[in-house]
């Protein structure tokens, strides 16, 4: 299969270039393991393969003896020492904090459970590495499929670069049950793995909507913390992204306060959630929006990393899909299922815009074939164009 480059390659290599080690964090298959093929480096460890772990489980001071012989051969320079998945021998991350409190060696360091990590109350070695987070294929990185392929399939490397669609639906469901029985079985997250299945289907279901905790407990007979708690570990192993509501407001007093979880990759929801590859005319409109906030996630960790993704909603009133703060504006967001965006699609906005006036613009994401002004500070962009709305 043929290499994708990736957007974040280039700030891997800044990094290293400042003599300074990487935390790359990110699901699994989305292409850690193949991009870090591209970077030379002076030692490799892959804690995936159980040999591996068990010799520095039996003894970690060889590991740090090992990296120092690295040091010590000619040419005498600071090593890149890449270490994958470190989250399956935690300790792993006190040798390297040692290390490069020495000078003694250059990491990368790769993980794609946070949850153990921090379970382990292990050291993430802050001050020490520029913590980075792999998501899957962006849209600039993958430009070819069709919009409907992206809300159907997702945009796993993988899964991408499989031609057939059985082989993509085989890959997909076998992503959902290895998670069940590597990540949350074999780790014991959880005391009823039936109950957490019937969980994760229903997360799926409802994800993009506001959260309520309590009527999905209901629905699978669980306490209401034990659905916070469920949540959380899909959280911690990076499987959904948090989406906090911007509630500041001078004149609303009821906005939403819950918030809303989209899973990180469209495909994975979809098998997860045991929907087919045909959804209802009314899910377009659903999966496009989701599609939408994880691309304004995606984009913002790489060229904003101090901007936030938001909603916006008051239960009685006016909502806005997605809301991009940063320290001194906001850019309020719909997406819409139209290639002809009119006058009610941008209702909400031009409330949003009335309500705080320090808003520089407004977009309406669509499936228009070109840019439309559709108000004084509000454009209709094309899909396609959504990098567009960070240039503000």
């Amino acid at each position: 299969m043929d290499y994708i480059e990736r957007a974040i390659e280039p700030i891997i290599r800044r990094t290293l270039a400042r003599k300074r080690s990487v935390l790359l964090l990110g699901p699994r298959q989305t292409g850690k393991t193949t991009l870090l093929q591209k970077i030379p480096c002076d030692y490799t460890l892959s804690f995936v393969q159980p040999s591996v772990r068990q010799k520095y489980e039996r003894n970690l001071a060889l590991l740090t003896q090992e990296i120092e012989a690295v040091k010590a051969a000619p040419p005498s320079k600071l090593p890149l020492v890449v270490m994958d998945e470190v989250q399956k021998i935690p300790e792993v991350m006190d040798v390297a904090q040692d290390l490069i409190d020495r000078k003694k060696a250059q990491f990368i360091l790769t993980g794609s459970s946070a949850r153990k990590l921090r379970r382990s109350q292990t050291n993430l070695l802050p001050g020490r590495v520029i913590a980075l987070h792999m998501d899957p294929l962006m849209h600039l990185e993958y430009p070819k499929p069709s919009l409907e392929d992206r809300l159907l399939y997702g945009s796993l490397p993988m899964v991408y670069q499989s031609m057939e669609t059985s082989s993509r639906e085989a890959d997909l469901e076998s992503y959902v049950t290895t998670y069940l029985e590597e990540e949350v079985r074999a780790e014991a997250l959880v005391r009823n793995l039936g109950s957490f299945g019937r969980f994760l289907e229903l997360a799926a279901a409802e994800a993009g909507a506001v959260v309520n905790f309590r009527k999905l407990s209901q629905k699978i007979g669980v306490a209401h913390t034990t659905m916070m708690d469920y949540y959380q570990i899909l959280e911690d192993c990076l499987l959904v992204e948090r989406v906090e509501p911007y509630t500041e407001s001078k004149t609303r007093k009821k906005l939403t306060r819950s918030q809303k979880y989209l899973f990180f990759d469209l495909g994975v929801r979809r098998v997860a959630a045991k929907e087919g590859t045909q959804p209802l005319q009314p899910t377009w409109g659903s999966l496009f929006e989701q599609w939408v906030g994880l691309e304004l996630i995606r984009m913002l960790r790489l060229k904003q990393p101090r901007a936030r993704l938001h909603f916006w909603r008051d239960p009685a009133g006016p909502e806005v899909d997605w809301v991009i703060r940063r320290e001194k504006s906001l850019i309020p967001i719909e997406v819409k299922w139209s290639d002809a965006p009119n006058s009610d699609d941008i209702k909400h906005l031009a409330i949003f815009l009335r309500e705080y006036p320090d808003a520089p613009k407004a977009y309406v994401i669509c499936r228009a074939s070109r840019p439309l002004k559709m108000g004084d500070k509000i454009l209709a962009l094309p899909w396609q164009d959504l990098p567009e709305v960070l240039l503000f």
